[in-house]
Protein backbone atom coordinates (compact mmCIF):
# COMPACT_ATOMS: atom_id res chain seq x y z
CA UNK A 1 0.00 0.00 0.00
CA UNK A 2 1.50 3.46 -1.00
CA UNK A 3 1.60 5.95 1.64
CA UNK A 4 1.59 9.08 -0.92
CA UNK A 5 -1.76 10.25 -1.00
CA UNK A 6 -3.08 11.94 -4.33
CA UNK A 7 -4.23 15.55 -4.36
CA UNK A 8 -6.81 15.97 -7.43
CA UNK A 9 -7.55 19.31 -8.14
CA UNK A 10 -10.90 20.00 -9.89
CA UNK A 11 -11.48 23.16 -9.58
CA UNK A 12 -9.05 24.79 -11.92
CA UNK A 13 -10.63 22.51 -14.55
CA UNK A 14 -14.62 23.52 -13.76
CA UNK A 15 -13.67 27.41 -13.74
CA UNK A 16 -12.11 26.84 -17.01
CA UNK A 17 -14.55 24.73 -18.94
CA UNK A 18 -17.00 27.19 -17.11
CA UNK A 19 -14.87 30.42 -18.59
CA UNK A 20 -15.03 28.77 -21.98
CA UNK A 21 -19.08 28.26 -22.07
CA UNK A 22 -19.04 31.85 -21.02
CA UNK A 23 -17.28 32.94 -23.84
CA UNK A 24 -19.26 31.35 -26.42
CA UNK A 25 -22.20 33.07 -24.63
CA UNK A 26 -20.93 36.26 -24.74
CA UNK A 27 -20.08 36.29 -28.32
CA UNK A 28 -23.46 34.69 -29.19
CA UNK A 29 -25.48 37.76 -27.66
CA UNK A 30 -23.33 40.23 -29.18
CA UNK A 31 -24.09 39.03 -32.50
CA UNK A 32 -27.82 39.46 -31.49
CA UNK A 33 -26.95 42.58 -29.90
CA UNK A 34 -28.74 41.71 -26.43
CA UNK A 35 -26.89 43.26 -23.86
CA UNK A 36 -26.52 40.61 -20.59
CA UNK A 37 -26.12 42.13 -17.07
CA UNK A 38 -25.12 40.33 -14.50
CA UNK A 39 -26.46 42.15 -11.27
CA UNK A 40 -24.40 40.62 -7.52
CA UNK A 41 -25.21 41.71 -4.17
CA UNK A 42 -25.72 40.47 -0.45
CA UNK A 43 -28.98 39.18 0.55
CA UNK A 44 -31.77 42.40 1.28
CA UNK A 45 -29.12 45.10 -0.56
CA UNK A 46 -31.59 45.91 -3.14
CA UNK A 47 -31.10 44.04 -6.26
CA UNK A 48 -34.87 43.58 -7.42
CA UNK A 49 -35.64 47.00 -6.33
CA UNK A 50 -33.07 48.33 -8.47
CA UNK A 51 -34.23 45.83 -11.73
CA UNK A 52 -37.08 47.21 -10.78
CA UNK A 53 -36.37 50.91 -11.10
CA UNK A 54 -34.37 50.25 -13.71
CA UNK A 55 -37.29 48.59 -15.82
CA UNK A 56 -39.65 51.30 -15.07
CA UNK A 57 -36.97 53.86 -16.49
CA UNK A 58 -36.16 51.96 -19.43
CA UNK A 59 -39.01 49.73 -20.80
CA UNK A 60 -40.67 52.64 -22.88
CA UNK A 61 -36.86 52.55 -24.49
CA UNK A 62 -35.69 48.73 -24.48
CA UNK A 63 -36.99 45.44 -24.43
CA UNK A 64 -36.54 43.62 -21.61
CA UNK A 65 -35.75 40.34 -20.14
CA UNK A 66 -35.07 39.55 -16.23
CA UNK A 67 -33.37 36.24 -15.13
CA UNK A 68 -34.01 35.82 -12.24
CA UNK A 69 -31.59 33.43 -9.79
CA UNK A 70 -32.63 31.66 -6.30
CA UNK A 71 -31.81 28.84 -3.97
CA UNK A 72 -35.45 28.37 -4.04
CA UNK A 73 -38.93 30.71 -4.17
CA UNK A 74 -40.79 32.31 -7.04
CA UNK A 75 -41.23 35.76 -5.45
CA UNK A 76 -38.46 37.96 -7.11
CA UNK A 77 -39.76 36.83 -10.42
CA UNK A 78 -43.49 37.29 -9.91
CA UNK A 79 -42.53 41.28 -8.71
CA UNK A 80 -40.26 41.49 -11.88
CA UNK A 81 -43.52 39.95 -13.94
CA UNK A 82 -45.64 42.78 -12.55
CA UNK A 83 -43.54 45.43 -14.62
CA UNK A 84 -44.81 44.39 -17.99
CA UNK A 85 -40.92 42.42 -18.81
CA UNK A 86 -40.42 38.67 -19.89
CA UNK A 87 -39.02 37.14 -16.52
CA UNK A 88 -38.10 33.83 -15.95
CA UNK A 89 -36.95 32.25 -12.30
CA UNK A 90 -34.02 29.99 -11.85
CA UNK A 91 -34.00 27.93 -8.83
CA UNK A 92 -30.34 26.99 -8.71
CA UNK A 93 -31.03 23.64 -6.15
CA UNK A 94 -28.57 24.89 -3.42
CA UNK A 95 -25.91 26.30 -5.60
CA UNK A 96 -25.14 29.66 -4.16
CA UNK A 97 -24.32 31.57 -7.43
CA UNK A 98 -25.01 31.36 -11.42
CA UNK A 99 -22.53 29.51 -13.78
CA UNK A 100 -22.72 29.76 -17.34
CA UNK A 101 -24.36 26.57 -17.74
CA UNK A 102 -27.66 27.45 -16.02
CA UNK A 103 -27.18 30.97 -17.61
CA UNK A 104 -27.31 29.31 -21.18
CA UNK A 105 -30.35 27.15 -20.24
CA UNK A 106 -32.01 30.52 -18.58
CA UNK A 107 -31.41 32.17 -22.06
CA UNK A 108 -32.67 29.09 -24.39
CA UNK A 109 -35.82 29.94 -22.06
CA UNK A 110 -36.12 33.54 -23.47
CA UNK A 111 -36.34 34.87 -27.03
CA UNK A 112 -32.93 36.75 -26.61
CA UNK A 113 -33.04 37.92 -30.07
CA UNK A 114 -36.08 39.81 -29.38
CA UNK A 115 -34.60 41.38 -26.48
CA UNK A 116 -32.37 44.38 -26.35
CA UNK A 117 -30.95 43.83 -22.34
CA UNK A 118 -31.17 40.70 -20.34
CA UNK A 119 -30.98 41.12 -16.82
CA UNK A 120 -29.53 38.75 -14.36
CA UNK A 121 -30.15 38.73 -11.01
CA UNK A 122 -27.70 36.45 -9.34
CA UNK A 123 -28.09 34.49 -6.05
CA UNK A 124 -27.63 37.14 -2.94
CA UNK A 125 -23.78 36.36 -1.86
CA UNK A 126 -20.35 38.29 -2.14
CA UNK A 127 -17.90 35.28 -2.85
CA UNK A 128 -19.21 32.67 -4.92
CA UNK A 129 -20.67 34.82 -8.33
CA UNK A 130 -17.68 36.57 -8.03
CA UNK A 131 -15.75 33.28 -9.37
CA UNK A 132 -17.62 32.36 -12.02
CA UNK A 133 -18.17 34.19 -15.47
CA UNK A 134 -21.68 34.17 -16.46
CA UNK A 135 -21.06 35.58 -19.70
CA UNK A 136 -22.35 38.43 -19.34
CA UNK A 137 -21.44 42.20 -21.00
CA UNK A 138 -21.47 43.86 -17.72
CA UNK A 139 -21.31 42.67 -14.32
CA UNK A 140 -22.22 45.00 -11.71
CA UNK A 141 -23.13 44.72 -7.86
CA UNK A 142 -24.91 46.85 -5.13
CA UNK A 143 -23.19 47.60 -1.52
CA UNK A 144 -26.12 48.90 0.64
CA UNK A 145 -25.34 51.34 3.02
CA UNK A 146 -26.66 49.46 5.82
CA UNK A 147 -23.62 46.88 4.95
CA UNK A 148 -21.02 49.23 6.18
CA UNK A 149 -18.12 50.58 4.15
CA UNK A 150 -15.71 47.74 4.59
CA UNK A 151 -16.86 45.89 2.62
CA UNK A 152 -14.29 46.12 -0.39
CA UNK A 153 -11.67 45.14 2.53
CA UNK A 154 -13.53 41.54 3.60
CA UNK A 155 -14.43 40.86 -0.17
CA UNK A 156 -12.09 42.70 -2.78
CA UNK A 157 -12.89 40.38 -5.72
CA UNK A 158 -16.20 41.06 -5.70
CA UNK A 159 -15.33 44.55 -6.38
CA UNK A 160 -12.55 43.63 -9.05
CA UNK A 161 -14.42 41.68 -11.22
CA UNK A 162 -17.34 44.34 -11.62
CA UNK A 163 -17.24 47.14 -14.04
CA UNK A 164 -19.85 49.47 -12.01
CA UNK A 165 -20.66 49.74 -8.44
CA UNK A 166 -24.35 50.65 -7.13
CA UNK A 167 -24.26 52.22 -3.44
CA UNK A 168 -28.16 52.04 -2.73
CA UNK A 169 -30.15 52.88 0.22
CA UNK A 170 -28.46 56.38 0.61
CA UNK A 171 -31.54 57.70 2.23
CA UNK A 172 -29.84 55.57 5.29
CA UNK A 173 -26.65 57.95 5.39
CA UNK A 174 -27.75 60.04 7.84
CA UNK A 175 -28.61 57.19 10.19
CA UNK A 176 -25.55 55.71 9.48
CA UNK A 177 -21.36 55.45 10.00
CA UNK A 178 -20.92 54.58 6.25
CA UNK A 179 -18.39 56.67 4.84
CA UNK A 180 -19.24 57.45 0.89
CA UNK A 181 -15.52 59.20 -0.04
CA UNK A 182 -13.89 56.24 2.17
CA UNK A 183 -16.03 53.57 0.21
CA UNK A 184 -15.01 55.04 -2.90
CA UNK A 185 -11.26 55.11 -1.96
CA UNK A 186 -11.32 51.28 -1.14
CA UNK A 187 -13.00 50.27 -4.69
CA UNK A 188 -11.08 52.47 -6.75
CA UNK A 189 -7.72 51.54 -5.18
CA UNK A 190 -9.06 47.80 -6.46
CA UNK A 191 -10.48 48.77 -9.38
CA UNK A 192 -10.01 52.51 -11.16
CA UNK A 193 -11.62 51.82 -13.98
CA UNK A 194 -15.32 50.87 -12.12
CA UNK A 195 -18.16 53.40 -12.10
CA UNK A 196 -19.46 54.67 -8.72
CA UNK A 197 -23.63 55.32 -8.79
CA UNK A 198 -25.09 56.73 -4.97
CA UNK A 199 -28.17 55.26 -5.38
CA UNK A 200 -31.59 55.60 -3.51
CA UNK A 201 -34.13 53.00 -4.72
CA UNK A 202 -36.50 54.16 -2.18
CA UNK A 203 -36.73 57.84 -3.11
CA UNK A 204 -35.59 57.35 -6.63
CA UNK A 205 -32.33 59.67 -6.04
CA UNK A 206 -29.73 58.71 -8.40
CA UNK A 207 -31.72 56.35 -10.43
CA UNK A 208 -31.56 58.61 -13.36
CA UNK A 209 -27.66 58.49 -13.87
CA UNK A 210 -27.48 54.75 -12.95
CA UNK A 211 -29.81 54.50 -15.62
CA UNK A 212 -28.67 56.75 -18.30
CA UNK A 213 -25.10 55.06 -17.84
CA UNK A 214 -27.19 51.41 -18.48
CA UNK A 215 -28.47 52.51 -21.32
CA UNK A 216 -25.70 54.33 -23.11
CA UNK A 217 -23.94 50.53 -22.50
CA UNK A 218 -26.70 48.84 -24.02
CA UNK A 219 -26.98 51.09 -27.05
CA UNK A 220 -22.72 50.79 -27.62
CA UNK A 221 -23.42 47.44 -28.09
Amino acid sequence: MSDEIRLIEVKEDIIADNDALAKKIREDLRKEKTFLMNLMASPGAGKTSLVIQTIRNLKEKLRIGVMEADIDSMVDAEKVAKEGVAAIQIRTGGFCHMDATMVKSGLDAMDTENLDLVILENVGNLVCPAEFETGAIKNVMILSVPEGDDKPLKYPLMFSVCHALVINKTDFLALSDFDVEKCRERVLKLNPDIQIFEVSCKTGEGVEQWVQWLYDEVKAL
